[in-house]
């Protein structure tokens, strides 16, 4: 309980860029949290994020619907009715499993995107750190924890159904705005004395910022004085996020992701369907169809044995999506075997190339990857599994002890809507995510074959080829290289280990 005389309750807040954050890895902050850490206040973007990723396109049409209603309450009535109409219209009937698998694997990237770079300086600085917010807490926790490192979130709390639907309303005391966050910060506060400092950013934050000896006001402007905090400046790196948006969606950009989704779909039929025609037309097709495709470099031809049989070209990937190696075939000009970790049944049935599965048993795949490389060439991704973030992960060693006609290729691209990977969503559909874009880019940079001494047959062992050509395709990239794995992306997504550092693997 907050111990704390009337003689020091201020009676005017000061402005954020008077506080000084030296010497106060002992004390304690307490910070709002939209508004404040974050430079905007409206919390419908992220309540849209939500809604499409955990119910689908009907209940993110039903918020963008809603999204006048919405202002007209926050701006003419009261904040607090504004977000109850968006806690009920977004969860309403919603497992809470799906909320909390957006909030760990969704939300946290688009938070990132807009922290407030002298409220987190400040913030950063103390040693024990307090969130409070009028959000659920159950959307904020996952990020203030781990990439804020918030010692306590404070947010309101959502009723749950014994079967573990959320109903749409919340919790007594009900929103924590005013006087009830104030009164919520008294009950989880375990100091004796009053938290050292408090960050605000209205009228609404006065009643716990009065709780703290000192309290400062994020000015209403800051969204317009200076550009986000950049990403890498957290507590901690996101390496990894999941769902199919790449933008945060504003109401007008919901309005137009909505309305392009049919025309997108029928564009990526097309796409597709141009995959049957000879893959000598293909760079002209995709291009015909909006796909821009950029290729760099030289790519090698096949090689002949000295014996007569043809020894097919290992093309070594990054990974970026499940079309990189058809898009390695619209480069080269012709079709090539792919060998992948994980495909659906639709993806293979629709990839206009060979795909064979890996089995993930290091013998049989190494058998099967040489039966394939002796009738032609091969094209492989020894990540194992895609990484939206420049970073490369770690690559498996069992390509270099096959062959030594090794061709790195540095597989890159860009989207504006929709992301063409999903870790928890159906992978069937990320061939058609992505060309559903409304321009899509994909660049493809041929490096040069790895010479004969960097490879197993000089006496190199596989985990050097490996770790070498994780390198220089990094550097092509401008990636950075991690000792991440598959595994190790699945854990973090789902809420394990989340906070594993990115480890260089020089």
């Amino acid at each position: 309980m907050v111990n704390r005389s009337t003689d020091c309750i201020p009676c005017k807040f000061m402005d954020l860029e008077s506080c000084c954050a030296d010497g106060r890895e002992d004390q304690t902050v307490v910070s709002e949290f939209f508004g404040s850490l974050l430079r905007g206040r409206s919390m419908l973007p992220y309540f849209m994020l939500v809604a499409f990723e955990a119910c689908g396109i009907l209940r993110y049409s039903l918020l963008l619907l809603f999204s006048p209603v919405y202002y007209f309450l926050n701006y003419c009535v009261s904040e607090s009715s504004a977000i109850r109409l968006l806690i009920f219209l977004t969860f309403a009937g919603l497992k809470v499993r799906k909320i909390e698998s957006v909030a760990r694997a969704t939300l946290p990237k688009f938070f990132s995107e807009d922290v407030q770079p002298v409220a987190w300086r400040v913030f950063s600085s103390f040693g024990t750190r307090y969130m409070l917010t009028a959000a659920p807490r159950i959307m904020v926790e996952c990020f203030a924890r781990e990439f804020l490192d918030a010692d306590a979130v404070i947010g309101t709390e959502i009723q749950v159904t014994k079967s573990g639907r959320a109903t749409g309303f919340v919790k007594a005391p009900g929103l924590l705005q005013r006087i009830v966050k104030r009164d919520a910060l008294k009950a989880a506060w375990k100091g004796e004395n009053a938290p050292d400092v408090g960050l605000g950013v209205c009228n609404d934050d006065h009643a716990f910022l009065a709780l703290c000896r000192e309290g400062y006001i994020v000015p209403a402007n800051t969204k317009e004085m200076e550009p986000p905090l950049r990403k890498e400046k957290l507590a901690k790196t996101i390496v990894f996020y999941d769902g199919r948006l790449v933008q945060r969606p504003t109401p007008f950009l919901a309005l137009i992701t909505l309305l392009w989704m049919p025309v997108g779909f029928i564009l990526a039929v097309l796409r597709i369907a141009a995959g049957a025609l000879p893959m000598s037309w293909g760079y002209f097709l995709v291009t015909s169809l909006g796909v821009r495709v950029v290729i760099k470099g030289k790519p090698p031809a096949s090689v002949q044995d000295k014996n007569g049989p043809k020894l097919g070209v290992l093309f070594v990937c990054s990974h970026r999506s499940l079309l990189d190696p058809i898009f390695l075939s619209v480069a080269l000009g012709r079709r090539i075997t792919a060998v992948t970790y994980s495909i659906s049944r639709l993806s293979e049935v629709l990839s206009p190339i060979k795909t064979v599965a890996l089995t993930r048993n290091r013998d049989q795949d190494a058998a099967n990857i040489r039966k394939l490389l002796a009738e032609g060439d091969l094209a492989i991704c020894p990540e194992g599994t895609t990484c939206r973030e420049p970073f490369l992960l770690r690559f498996s060693s069992l390509f270099a002890e096959l062959t030594d006609q090794i061709t790195p290729v540095a597989m890159n691209n860009s989207m504006s809507m929709f992301h063409g990977t999903t870790a928890t969503g159906w992978k069937c559909m990320d061939p058609f995510f992505f060309l559903m874009n409304p321009r899509p880019v994909y660049e493809v940079t041929f490096l040069n074959q790895l010479p004969q001494e960097l490879t197993c047959a000089a006496g190199k062992s596989p985990h050097d080829v490996a770790n070498y050509t994780q390198r220089i395709l990094a550097l092509t990239l401008g990636f950075q290289c991690t000792n991440f794995t598959r595994k190790d992306k699945y854990r973090m997504l789902a809420g394990n280990d989340g906070s594993i550092p990115v480890k260089s693997s020089a």
